[in-house]
C-alpha cells in the first residue's frame, strides 16, 4: 500500500471527540487512531484470503435464527405442520441476496447504510428513517429478551417475569466482551451458531419427520387456512430483518480490503461466499425447527394436553411438549439453543443500535448507556405483559414484534437497494440489470404483502370489534389514513431522486482528509483509510485514545 496508509504519525480518522476540534461530516469516524487488531487482506490473489473474510456473515446470520425466529418456526409447524417451509426457503434465497447488497455498500464506499442515509436525504426524513430503525432495534431485542427468560424458565424454573429483568444483566457479559474486539466476538458468534444447529440436529434425528412430506414443503407453495398469511407474514418479518441490513454494511468495515478494482470485486465475492455458508446453517437451523414442531405436534399420539400445547404453541410450551414426547434431555437441548439464540442476538442488536446511532446521528454513545437503553425499551413491554398475561401473552408479543419487524423492513431495504443500483455511488460495482430487477422484486413483494395484510386484518378487527357504527367509522377514517401515509412514504423512497454522490473508494483516493481543508459533496465521500477503527475496535477506548492525542 501507499506510504501514507503506513504511516502511524497521522491519525487515521477525524475524530468529533476529544480534544481537537475537527470537522463532524457524515463519513467522520469518532475514533482517534488507535493500535488495534486490524484484520488485513494480503493484496495477493488466493482463496486463502478467504479465511480473512470469515465473521461478518455469522453476526448477520443469528439474525435469522434468534428467539423471534424460534417462536415463528414452531407455531409454524405445529399449525400447519410442513406446509410453510417454502416461506423460508424463498425468505433465506432473498436474504442472501439482500445481504450481499449491504456488505457490497459497505466495501465498495467505506460507508455503511446509516451514514449514506444521513448523507442523501434531508433532516426530517432522515430523523423518521433512524426513528424507525431504531424501533426496529427494540423490536429485534423484545424476542431476545423473552426467549432468554423462557430459557432461564426451563433450565433453572425461574419465573418468566424474573427472568426478563435477569436478561438486563446480559449487558454486562457484552461489556466484558467488548474488549476483545470483533475478531474474538467473530469466532464467538460462529461457535454459538454450531452449538444451537448442534441442537436442533439431535432434535431432528430423534422426531423424524416424513422425509417426502418436508420435501414437499420446500418446493409446493401452500397457505391454506386463516391464519396461513399472517404466520407467513411473521416468518418473512423474523427472517429478513431491517436492523441487519445496516449492521453487514458496517461490519464488513472492519477488513483491510485492497482498494483496487479487483480488490473490490474480490472482497465482494468473498463476503457472498461467507455469508451463503453462514445462512445455510441459518437456514438448516429454521428447518429443523419447524419439522421437529410439524413431526411432534403431528404425532397420532398425543395426549390432550399435549394437543393443547400444539394448537397454542409458544417457546415455553414448547419445553413441556418436548418434554413429554422426546424426553426430558430434548427439553434441556432446546432450552440450551434457546439461550444461546438470545444471548446471541443480544450482542448483535446491540451493534446494529450503535451503528444505527452512529450513522443517523453522527453521535456515538458509550456502549453501555446504549446497550441499557435499548435493553430498558425492551424489557419494559416485555415485563408488562408477562407480569400481566404470562407467558402466552409474551409469546404473542414475539410474533407482534416480528410482524412490526416486517412492517419497517422497506425503510431499509428501499434505501440500500437504490444506493447499490446508482452508478454515482458504486460506480462499476453498481448492480447489474439482472439483479436490480430481481431485488426490486422480491422489495415489491414484501411490500404488496404487507400492505394486503394489513388492510385486510383492519377490516377484521372493524367488523368484529363489537363498536358502534359511527366508531367504527372514524376507526376506519384513521387507520386508512395511516395506511396511506405508509405507502406514501413508500413511495417517496422509491421515486426520490438521489443527489448525492459518493464514489467508489479507491487506493487513489485514500489519503486522510484534512480538518477544515475539506470542501463540497466530493469531501464527504472520502473517508481515508481502511479498516474503519469505529468498526474494528467495536468499542469506545477513551483511555487509550487520550494517550495518543498528546
Amino acid at each position: 500500500m501507499s506510504g501514507p496508509m503506513q504511516c502511524s504519525s497521522q491519525p487515521q480518522f477525524m475524530t468529533s471527540v476529544g480534544r481537537n476540534n475537527r470537522s463532524n461530516g457524515p463519513g467522520t469516524p469518532l475514533i482517534e487512531s488507535i493500535d488495534v487488531d486490524q484484520i488485513v487482506i494480503p493484496e495477493k490473489n488466493s482463496w486463502k484470503n478467504l479465511f480473512s473474510y470469515i465473521g461478518p456473515g455469522f453476526l448477520v446470520s443469528i439474525a435469522y435464527i434468534d428467539p423471534g425466529n424460534f417462536e415463528t418456526d414452531l407455531q409454524a409447524g405445529a399449525q400447519y405442520k410442513y406446509e410453510l417451509l417454502w416461506i423460508i426457503l424463498i425468505a433465506s434465497c432473498a436474504a442472501l441476496l439482500i445481504q450481499s447488497l449491504a456488505a457490497r455498500l459497505g466495501v465498495v464506499t467505506g460507508k455503511h447504510l446509516a451514514e449514506h442515509c444521513r448523507a442523501e436525504y434531508p433532516k426530517v426524513t432522515n430523523f423518521v428513517l433512524w426513528i424507525l430503525a431504531e424501533l426496529a432495534v427494540v423490536a429485534c431485542d423484545i424476542p431476545e429478551v423473552i426467549g432468554t427468560a423462557f430459557a432461564l424458565n426451563m433450565l433453572f424454573r425461574i419465573p418468566v417475569w424474573c427472568g426478563v429483568l435477569i436478561t438486563g444483566l446480559s449487558t454486562l457479559m457484552l461489556l466484558l466482551l467488548q474488549q476483545y474486539g470483533v475478531r474474538k466476538l467473530e469466532f464467538l458468534i460462529a461457535f454459538l451458531v454450531f452449538l444451537i444447529a448442534t441442537c436442533f440436529l439431535v432434535e431432528l434425528g430423534y422426531s423424524k419427520p416424513n422425509t417426502s412430506e418436508v420435501v414437499r414443503g420446500l418446493f409446493v407453495p401452500e397457505l391454506k387456512g386463516n391464519g396461513a398469511t399472517g404466520l407467513a407474514i411473521s416468518l418473512l418479518g423474523a427472517m429478513v430483518m431491517p436492523h441487519n441490513l445496516f449492521l453487514h454494511s458496517a461490519l464488513v468495515l472492519s477488513r483491510k480490503v485492497p482498494r483496487s478494482v479487483h480488490g473490490i470485486k474480490e472482497a465482494c465475492r468473498f463476503y457472498m461466499i461467507e455469508s451463503a455458508f453462514a445462512l445455510t446453517v441459518a437456514f438448516l437451523i429454521n428447518i429443523s425447527i419447524i419439522s421437529v414442531s410439524g413431526a411432534v405436534c403431528g404425532s397420532g399420539n398425543l395426549n390432550p394436553e399435549d394437543q393443547a400445547n400444539c394448537s397454542d404453541l409458544d417457546l415455553n410450551k414448547a419445553s413441556f411438549l418436548l418434554k413429554n414426547v422426546l424426553g426430558n434431555w430434548s427439553s434441556k437441548l432446546f432450552a440450551v439453543a434457546l439461550l444461546a439464540s438470545g444471548q446471541s442476538s443480544t450482542i448483535t442488536g446491540t451493534y446494529a443500535g450503535q451503528y444505527v446511532m452512529q450513522g443517523f446521528l453522527n453521535l456515538r454513545m458509550t456502549p453501555w448507556i446504549r446497550n441499557l437503553l435499548t435493553r430498558s425499551l425492551a424489557i419494559l413491554p416485555s415485563l408488562i405483559v408477562s407480569l400481566i398475561g404470562g407467558s402466552s401473552a409474551a409469546g404473542e408479543l414475539i410474533i407482534i414484534a416480528s410482524m412490526i419487524l416486517s412492517f419497517e423492513l422497506p425503510f431499509a431495504l428501499i434505501p440500500l437497494l437504490k444506493f447499490t443500483s446508482s452508478k454515482t455511488k458504486m460506480g462499476l460495482h453498481a448492480n447489474s440489470i439482472c439483479t436490480a430487477v430481481l431485488t426490486w422484486v422480491i422489495g415489491s413483494f414484501i411490500v404488496v404483502i404487507n400492505i394486503y395484510f394489513l388492510i385486510t386484518s383492519f377490516v377484521k378487527l372493524l367488523l368484529h370489534s363489537g363498536m358502534s357504527t359511527v366508531s367504527q367509522v372514524f376507526a376506519g377514517i384513521f387507520g386508512f389514513l395511516g395506511m396511506l401515509i405508509y405507502i406514501a412514504a413508500i413511495l417517496y423512497l422509491v421515486f426520490r431522486k438521489d443527489r448525492k454522490s459518493t464514489l467508489p473508494l479507491l487506493e487513489s483516493d485514500s489519503e486522510p482528509v484534512a480538518a477544515g481543508h475539506s470542501t463540497g459533496a466530493g469531501a464527504e465521500g472520502s473517508l481515508g483509510h481502511l479498516p474503519r477503527e469505529d468498526i474494528s475496535s467495536m468499542q469506545l477506548p477513551q483511555q487509550r485514545a487520550a494517550s495518543n492525542l498528546d
